[in-house]
């Protein structure tokens, strides 16, 4: 598929805040290092009645998405560990889903820890949904009286600004070990 997208942009990022009653996602564009607010906003899913078709409406919209604005790579959010088992799992089937609509367009795909994406945006990894969405408003220009009710859009903002900002970390970690040892001969001893 030829890539069209409606943005011009040296990058473009999708952030996905995985749920299965709601779901966030977050689009930015990056030009010039400058970062641009694209689209953000929510997939509800309480009002289907069963899990199955929740995960199909997820796949859908994730398409759509990723068809629309022609991501060069999507951000998600990891599942956070909780005594639930049962909600973990449909999490992290919603989160499984997701991951496939991506696959579907040869979106390469990275995962962040909530702790990583708090202590990005923030510089705190305890950080609330509201000191998130706070900053990101700052750090992207925007204001928008539904904050509260977007909570889920903002963090999924917060994963593709995590992953923008981890980027060249990504970078280093992925030349492995053979890059590392020529980059650091005077580091490495020889038997």
């Amino acid at each position: 598929m030829a890539k069209t997208s409606p943005i011009t942009a040296e990058r473009i990022l999708l952030g996905v805040d995985p749920g299965t009653t709601v779901m966030g996602y977050g689009i930015i564009a990056v030009e010039k290092k400058k970062l641009i607010l694209v689209q953000y906003g929510v997939i509800h899913l309480s009002k289907y009645s069963s899990h199955a078709l929740k995960l199909s409406k997820i796949y859908e919209r994730m398409v759509q998405l990723i068809d629309e604005f022609h991501p060069d790579e999507m951000a998600i959010e990891a599942p956070f560990y909780g005594k639930n088992i049962q909600s973990m799992l449909k999490l992290g089937r919603a989160q499984g889903v997701a991951i496939a609509a991506a696959i579907s367009r040869q979106v390469p795909i990275v995962e962040y820890a909530p702790k990583k994406v708090k202590q990005a945006v923030t510089g705190n990894g305890n950080a609330s949904k509201e000191q998130v969405a706070a900053m990101l408003q700052r750090l992207l220009g925007f204001s928008d009286e539904r904050q509260n009710r977007l909570l889920d859009a903002t963090d999924a903002l917060g994963v593709a600004l995590c992953h923008y900002l981890n980027k060249g970390e990504n970078k280093k970690a992925s030349k492995g070990w053979a890059t590392f040892l020529e980059e650091n001969k005077d580091r490495v001893k020889n038997k």
